[in-house]
């Protein structure tokens, strides 16, 4: 059974940094394709960035510069370093195990930026 479970959101100002974290178990983590996505109230789930078994990275081009996605295999842990934070960033975050269709989810960590 795979398990994701995310952490390190919260509330931050307009400017500042949070780094997510998603421990996976229960799945070949170094095999896989892993993504963070976001939904924000009303909107519809959005990808933020991938990345591959490989260590290649994809980005959404509305964080594109602020944002970092990184893996530790030897750890079975996906990392989502966020800076320059916009209130347009306010969302549940979420990460995805992208090797099976449909991709396995973990249950989100909240990210709020003030103005």
């Amino acid at each position: 059974q795979v398990q994701l479970v995310e952490s390190g959101g919260g509330l931050v100002q307009a400017g500042g940094s949070l780094r997510l974290s998603c421990a996976a178990s229960g799945s070949i983590f170094s095999f896989n394709a892993m993504g963070w996505y976001r939904q924000a109230p009303g909107k519809e789930r959005e990808l933020v960035a991938t990345i591959s078994s490989g260590g290649n990275t994809y980005y959404a081009d509305s964080v594109k510069g602020r944002f970092t996605i990184s893996r530790d295999n030897a750890k079975n842990t996906l990392y989502l370093q966020m800076n320059s934070l916009k209130p347009e960033d306010t969302a549940m975050y979420y990460c995805a195990d992208l090797g099976t269709i449909p991709p396995y989810w973990g249950q989100g960590t909240q990210v709020t930026v003030s103005s």
